[in-house]
C-alpha cells in the first residue's frame, strides 16, 4: 500500500513538473497577462467619473487643447467620423505613435467607438458590449500613463445625435 501512495505521489509530481515546464517553454516578456489584468482594474476604476453625457462631449471638444481621438480602423474613420476627431488606429497606438500624435500626456483626450452610435452599421458595427473599443483604448490610453481622458458615454442614434459627423465623399 505504501508502494501504491508513493507511486501516485511521483505521477502527480512528473504531472505538475511536465506543466510547469510547459508552462515556462511558452513564455513571453513581451505578454504580461497579470499585468495587463493589474493596470485594467486600475483604468476601470478610474473611466467611471470620467464617462460624459453628449452634451458634456461637445461641450469639452470645443474646448481649446482637447483632442478627439478615433481608434477605429482608417477605413471606419474614413466612411464616417466625429467632426474633428484625429484618428490612431487601436493597433498602431505604440509609444511611437503615441509620442508623435499625443506627445503630452496631459492633454484632454475625449474617445468613442462603434458601440456609442447607432444607425450606419458600415460605419459603426455593433462589437460585442465586452468587447467595445472604447474599453481597449481606455485602457491603452492609461497603461500609457495618459490620465485624462473621457469617454463618451450614451448608445446615440446617429441620425439624432448633437454631435456633427464627416461621411465619406
Amino acid at each position: 500500500m505504501k508502494r501504491i501512495v508513493m507511486l501516485a505521489l511521483a505521477i502527480v509530481c512528473s504531472i505538475q513538473f511536465a506543466d510547469a515546464q510547459k508552462k515556462a517553454a511558452i513564455s513571453n516578456p513581451n505578454i504580461d497577462m497579470q499585468g495587463y489584468l493589474k493596470v485594467a482594474a486600475e483604468a476601470a476604476d478610474y473611466r467611471e467619473s470620467r464617462r460624459l453625457s453628449e452634451d458634456e462631449f461637445i461641450r469639452m471638444s470645443r474646448e481649446p487643447g482637447t483632442i478627439v481621438l478615433d481608434a477605429r480602423s482608417h477605413e471606419k474613420y474614413e466612411t464616417m467620423h466625429i467632426n474633428g476627431a484625429i484618428n490612431l488606429s487601436f493597433p498602431d497606438i505604440t509609444v511611437e505613435s503615441l509620442n508623435r500624435v499625443l506627445p503630452d500626456k496631459s492633454t484632454r483626450i475625449l474617445i468613442y467607438c462603434n458601440n456609442n452610435f447607432v444607425g450606419d452599421q458600415q460605419a459603426f458595427p455593433t462589437k460585442m458590449v465586452t468587447a467595445s473599443l472604447n474599453l481597449s483604448t481606455y485602457i491603452a490610453l492609461y497603461t500609457y500613463g495618459y490620465r485624462n481622458v473621457y469617454e463618451l458615454g450614451p448608445l446615440l442614434q446617429i441620425d439624432k445625435s448633437k454631435l456633427e459627423f464627416v461621411r465619406a465623399r
